[in-house]
């Protein structure tokens, strides 16, 4: 405790951190003041409903990653999710499409050009969402809308609310990255889902010292032990790496000979880190999007996959999970190209020739380690449905695992590193035990 109080008054004495951290506090209040600003004509006493159909299902993960601006029928409503979406797109193209191939190795100025993009894409996303947002809204909430206005009228300004509020939104977190701390998306959807975690701890010590069958102190602490492993295992997933001895023969520097020194190549454990669970997530969403509210004709198959416990959705779920693990593994890490740059490079593997040979053993390395990472992956996702086993809440089960918790991680670290730069450039403690800063973190996309 006392070495932390002691950080905090280090960051406070560094001029530039202090102001980058009040920015980003700044920053972070005007987005939680925004989720509560209400769609204009909009009665928030009159959202019940909204409220109850976003307190389950697929519909909570939305509302937490909004921050509850979904359920508030808040002018940041949408959030900052069309954004990451578009980016998952453009990450796609740029991986599989010749022009953006060539964009991307543009360097600086292919990256305006592909943030460009990314924002227009956005822009359509948001055209497209912000209507069925208003629909579902209309359906739950219909009496929530001032007399003398009308939906047909009140649908086209509402739409441009809600999509300007998303991209003020982004303007935030590019802000936040430019002149505060951290990645500033990934930090918003973090304080979004964090924002929900004390409402749902008090939920959660509720039910379970006053219903019957909640179990008590004794469950509850199990409980707690549970999430603790959870979040080990998913900063293990985070940072997890696996490393190939490979034998450089080439000249030492500042001399003739050649020398023996043996270096890694590093292949990561979970090379495709948060990604396959964000990709799987996002087509989960699709019944969301057929279905845009709860039905008596829906069929018995929607409604499964609309609901986040349910056996079938968690069956296609780790499908999606594990396919997509081996997906962005193969597009993301090219053994061909691993094997050409070491014998460029006068490298190789002990025991295995240059070139083909290498690749295929790379290859191999690889398919095998991704296996049992795609299995940890499924894992950590399903972790959420399994909590809900035990007779956690809905709210709190989301913090077991997840796109929720493995953001919560990753965006976290990200931070501490920044911040602990900052610390060690004028030779003060960091924040981490280990005195310098960790590898493998992760942004929220």
């Amino acid at each position: 405790m006392r070495k932390f109080i002691e950080t905090l008054k280090n960051c406070w004495k560094i001029e530039d951190l202090r102001q980058r951290l009040l920015i980003t506090f700044l920053f972070v209040a005007i987005y939680r003041f925004g989720s509560f600003v209400v769609l204009p004509g909009i009665n928030p006493s009159m959202l019940e409903k909204l409220q109850s159909q976003t307190s389950g299902g697929l519909m909570s993960l939305l509302d937490m990653f909004s921050g509850g601006a979904f359920s508030n029928a808040s002018i940041f409503a949408l959030g900052i999710m069309p954004y990451i979406s578009a980016s998952i797109v453009m990450q796609l193209l740029a991986m599989a499409v010749p022009y953006f191939q060539k964009m991307q190795r543009e360097g600086e100025s292919g990256r305006k050009k592909i943030n460009w993009y990314t924002r227009i894409l956005t822009v359509f996303i948001l055209l497209f969402q912000a209507p069925s947002y208003l629909l579902n809204l209309k359906m739950q909430a219909g009496q929530a809308l001032a007399s003398g206005i009308s939906w047909s009228v009140f649908i086209i300004p509402a739409t441009i609310i809600l999509a300007a509020g998303s991209m003020f939104i982004l303007w935030l977190g590019e802000r936040i990255t430019d002149k505060g701390i951290g990645n500033g998306v990934s930090l918003i959807i973090m304080i979004g889902i964090i924002a929900r975690l004390p409402q749902a701890f008090v939920q959660e010590v509720g039910s379970r010292f006053t219903a019957i069958s909640g179990g008590g102190l004794v469950m509850f602490i199990v409980e707690i032990l549970i999430l603790y492993a959870v979040v080990c295992a998913s900063i293990l997933l985070v940072q997890g790496t696996r490393k190939i001895p490979v034998q450089y023969a080439k000249r030492l520097v500042g001399n003739k000979q050649y020398g023996g020194a043996r270096q890694y190549i590093p292949l990561k454990l979970f090379a495709a880190n948060v990604m396959p669970i964000i990709f799987a997530q996002a087509l989960m969403f699709i019944p969301l999007a057929v279905v845009r509210y709860q039905s008596e004709n829906t069929s018995w198959v929607v409604q499964s996959l609309m609901d986040n416990r349910s056996l079938l959705y968690n069956i296609v779920y780790v499908i999606l999970v594990i396919a997509f693990t081996y997906f962005y593994t193969a597009i993301t890490l090219n053994p061909t190209q691993m094997a050409e740059d070491m014998k460029r490079n006068n490298g190789f593997i002990p025991g295995v020739k240059p070139g083909k040979d290498t690749a295929e053993y790379i290859d191999t390395v690889m398919t095998r380690i991704t296996f049992p990472g795609s299995l940890f992956i499924a894992f950590i996702a399903i972790m959420p449905a399994l909590a809900g086993l035990l007779n956690v809440q809905q709210a709190f089960s989301q913090f077991f695992g997840g796109t929720s918790l493995l953001i919560l991680v990753g965006v976290v670290i990200d931070t501490l590193q920044q911040i602990e730069s900052h610390l060690l450039m004028r030779h003060y403690d960091g924040l981490l035990n280990s005195g310098h800063t960790r590898s493998g973190a992760v942004s929220a996309y």
